[in-house]
């Protein structure tokens, strides 16, 4: 990767304390950028400040929100809880509190500035559930209860983290040109299995499915895999991306839609 290619750039990244989101911390600090770490557990490695933050509630949002500086010009949104938690938890952090963030930052976020949003390959199947995309647009904390039972996005068999990923891969695509006249630009990552310390959360949960990615793919991948892709997002080379997935998963994407269409 060239040198010095964020140089000066001051970015958020949620979840920085472990797995992509430390990976990620630490490559934007060697490519110069000054990285604002967010996350519940502390780890001051490779950020210039450290906020810690429960996404999971919105006051503590809107607070992080006024106390997060201006002028940033990059935010990853990387935090993330895995398919083991109850269904309420996680659409609380991976989706509502994600959004709630990201509406209260834009106005502190520089012309220019890029939006990293950490989907999955878990996401791929969202053409199937627009009617509950589009029902959840609204939803906030308060509503989440009601919009779980009424669409059964439970946490049986991990619905409940593959529809965040669903709505976050749709919202990406929604918000293309949301800011345009700002220059801000948002875009996601979709990686595949990856061997952080949340991986025997998805191998118990995903079971079967788990199972034969494992057979197809070579290996899991890797935190440096997924990485660079999150800082060439962030990189002033790609402007003319939006409202674009990036799928970062050893092939397993396009093995999914060759099986699809026997090709």
């Amino acid at each position: 990767m060239v040198k010095d290619l964020l140089a000066g750039k001051k970015i958020v990244v949620t979840g920085s304390s472990s797995g992509i989101g430390l990976e990620t911390a630490r490559m934007l600090t060697d490519q110069g950028a000054v990285v604002l770490g967010v996350d519940m557990n502390k780890n001051f490695d490779h950020v210039e400040e450290f906020y810690r933050a429960d996404l999971s509630d919105g006051r503590t949002i809107d607070a992080l929100v006024d106390v997060l500086p201006s002028g940033i010009d990059g935010l990853v949104n990387n935090a993330g809880l895995p398919p083991t938690r109850p269904a309420r938890q996680l659409l609380a952090v991976n989706l509502v509190g994600l959004k709630r963030l990201t509406y209260g930052l834009v106005p502190k976020l520089n012309t220019g500035a890029s939006i990293v949003n950490l989907t999955s390959l878990a996401g791929f199947g969202w053409p199937d559930s627009v009617d509950a995309i589009k029902a959840c647009a609204d939803v906030g904390f308060d509503d989440l209860d009601a919009f779980i039972e009424r669409w059964n996005i439970t946490s049986d068999g991990g619905r409940s983290y593959f529809f965040s990923k669903e709505a976050l891969i749709a919202w990406t695509m929604q918000n293309r040109w949301t800011w345009r006249d700002r220059g801000i630009r948002m875009n996601c990552v979709s990686p595949g299995p990856v061997d952080t310390p949340i991986l025997g959360d998805f191998l118990e949960t995903l079971g079967a499915r788990a199972e034969e990615d494992a057979r197809v793919m070579d290996r899991p991948g890797t935190a440096p895999d997924i990485a660079p892709v999150i800082a060439f997002l962030l990189s002033d080379m790609t402007t003319w991306i939006r409202g674009t997935n990036i799928p970062t998963d050893g092939g397993m994407s396009s093995n999914i839609l060759c099986e699809m269409h026997s090709l």
